[in-house]
């Protein structure tokens, strides 16, 4: 199989890129199948503080392309199932997966990000871009809706209005716009470079408590008030035990960089 996800570790950030630069980075099925792997692999390594993701090239992600998924019709239908223990298919797990990541991950945006990998941005926790990227919900010029988990990403950024326009008009907007609506964390001129700086500076703290605080957002985001308070106080609970907790709390009264074991969850 052709690599077509890059993924390199240094110093428990991991840098994930597209790298099918001569294609914009557009998806085929055997990226979709090395994103998830890739993502598998990283959810399995307690020293992992941080992901960035990248596209290699002009692009970071012009979508799926069409071409070349369509020639092979029994694989697209085998990729269209779900399984039933993850609630995905093989389209949605591929940005889902990076949901389901208990560190920090971040998407550095140049660029075109349309359909599948505006997808995969929004999936991620934040997205630096540059001002000049473009950003489109693209799958409304070929008549489908975004399926590969972006309905939900979108409900999570932006009112109901605002993603049924971009849903509904395939319609093109900058960087900058995408701001300006909530869809990106930050503009910057290099988006890598900041999305590291920003990926180092989170691997100051406790990686415990990135994790907790992670799983605390994404399953309480739509959830009743007394449901969240119970899971506040679950993840507080496991944090006042956590050694790297005592470590923070030490460096903090010292102020003193702190040193972390491993991520315990």
């Amino acid at each position: 199989m052709t690599l077509l996800v890059s993924n390199t570790v240094t110093d428990g950030i991991a840098h994930v890129r597209l790298t099918r630069p001569e294609k914009l980075n557009a998806l085929t099925l055997d990226t979709l199948d090395q994103l998830v792997e890739t993502a598998n692999t990283l959810r399995k390594d307690r020293t992992l503080r941080a992901v960035v993701i990248s596209g290699e090239g002009d692009s970071f992600c012009a979508g799926l392309d069409f071409a070349t998924v369509l020639k092979d019709p029994r694989r697209v239908a085998s990729a269209l199932v779900p399984l039933p223990w993850r609630g995905t298919n093989k389209f949605q797990e591929a940005c889902w997966a990076w949901r389901r990541l208990p560190v920090p991950v971040i998407a550095a945006v140049h660029g075109h990000c349309y359909g599948g990998g505006l997808q995969i941005a929004l999936a991620a926790d934040f997205r630096f871009s540059t001002a000049d990227a473009q950003w489109s919900v693209m799958e409304a010029k070929w008549g489908l809706i975004p399926d590969m988990s972006g309905v939900q990403s979108l409900s999570e950024l932006v009112g109901i209005d605002v993603a049924k326009r971009l849903t509904m008009t395939a319609a093109v907007i900058s960087g900058s716009e995408a701001s300006t609506i909530g869809l990106v964390t930050e503009v910057a001129a290099d988006p890598e470079a900041a999305a590291v700086a920003f990926a180092r500076e989170l691997a100051t703290r406790s990686p415990d408590q990135l994790a907790a605080a992670k799983r605390l957002f994404n399953t309480t985001w739509r959830a009743s008030a007394r449901r969240t308070f119970s899971r506040e106080r679950w993840e507080q609970y496991f944090l006042l035990a956590s050694a790297n907790t005592k470590a923070a709390r030490e460096a903090a009264f010292k102020k003193v960089p702190a040193t972390f074991s491993q991520r315990r969850r």
